[in-house]
């Protein structure tokens, strides 16, 4: 796995020189990026590129990442008011997963140490997001859009399969937000963890409380597209969110 650093040792090396370009011709022309949709600097983003071969997914990180872009898999929205999260069926995974993503994985501002949190250790953990999922695979249409993970596997997940969008967790019954999502469609989340338990508030109708002793616990947020090749779809299909807002905090009880 290739982590994108702020310095630039190899010119020719993408995506140090895309990365380069970006600097220059933004700061040049005062052009908005996707960086100012919402502020990055508590994440790190899994890309669907092995850049440098090793079989995995790489990352870019603070503070490249402020103004990072790519036109196949993370950009302005055309009406410059979301980011647009963008994971193709044939490209590459990360390590324990087979389906790739590009996704935003919770860190502690400033983005050098992974964020790491639990239930019941005396704080509330928010997750707000306004997000739509605009593109599905065609033969597995199935995308997550955000995540509660802890340490080993995802302990929830925000996922759309079909026409279904639902909170998905582990031997439990899933909870549904709508039995008939339109693509494209925004809507709003809350996910609150506190006092030993996971809230989500949907359209600010509160839809769930699962008690819940958990820790080593993080968010992710972006688009984690649930198909590959191998389920029949082509390469170049994909899962597709945009994220028109994404907060996160961490208060005292």
């Amino acid at each position: 796995m290739r982590t994108v650093a702020y310095k630039i040792n190899n010119f020719w090396n993408w995506p140090a020189l895309a990365i380069a370009v970006l600097f220059s011709c933004q700061a040049a022309n005062g052009q908005r990026h996707a960086g100012d949709i919402f502020a990055l600097d508590i994440w790190k983003l899994t890309i669907p590129l092995d850049d440098d071969g090793d079989g995995e997914a790489d990352e870019v990180t603070m503070p490249t990442l402020r103004y990072f872009e790519d036109p196949d898999f993370f950009f302005l929205s055309k009406e410059k008011d979301a980011i647009i999260f963008r994971a193709q069926c044939g490209a590459p995974a990360t390590k324990n997963s087979s389906y790739p993503r590009s996704e935003l994985r919770e860190m502690e501002k400033g983005g050098k140490e992974k964020a790491s949190w639990g239930t019941n250790d005396g704080r509330v953990h928010n997750l707000t997001i306004k997000a739509a999922i605009t593109a599905v695979p065609e033969k597995k249409p199935h995308v997550v859009c955000a995540q509660i993970h802890d340490a080993k596997d995802d302990l929830l997940m925000v996922r759309l399969e079909g026409k279904k969008l639902f909170i998905e967790r582990n031997d439990l019954e899933p909870v549904m937000l709508d039995e008939n999502y339109e693509l494209g469609t925004f809507f709003n989340l809350m996910i609150i963890a506190d006092n030993g338990r996971i809230r989500a508030l949907f359209e600010q109708k509160q839809v769930m409380e699962w008690k819940i002793d958990a820790d080593e616990l993080y968010f992710k947020a972006g688009c984690y597209t649930q198909s590959n090749t191998e389920k029949g779809d082509k390469p170049a299909s994909y899962g597709e969110v945009a994220i028109q807002a994404l907060y996160v905090t961490h208060k005292s009880a």
